[in-house]
């Protein structure tokens, strides 16, 4: 399996975990905000990386 096919494992595993404990809407800004408060630490080179990064995979 790769990394980023168990990161996504990973991920859906702990959003139906959110799901059983939480309201959804609460699960939801759990799953959607964590990953958004991540981009925000980074610097602007960094972000700038990543985004070029992401861009060749898909294609562009």
């Amino acid at each position: 399996m790769s990394k980023n096919a168990k990161i996504a494992a990973g991920g859906v595993a702990a959003g139906i975990i959110l799901l059983i404990w939480l309201p959804w809407w609460a699960a939801l800004l759990i799953v959607l905000g964590v990953p958004a408060a991540a981009y925000m630490t980074l610097d602007p080179g960094q972000r700038r990386r990543l985004r070029r990064v992401s861009r060749k995979e898909i294609g562009h």
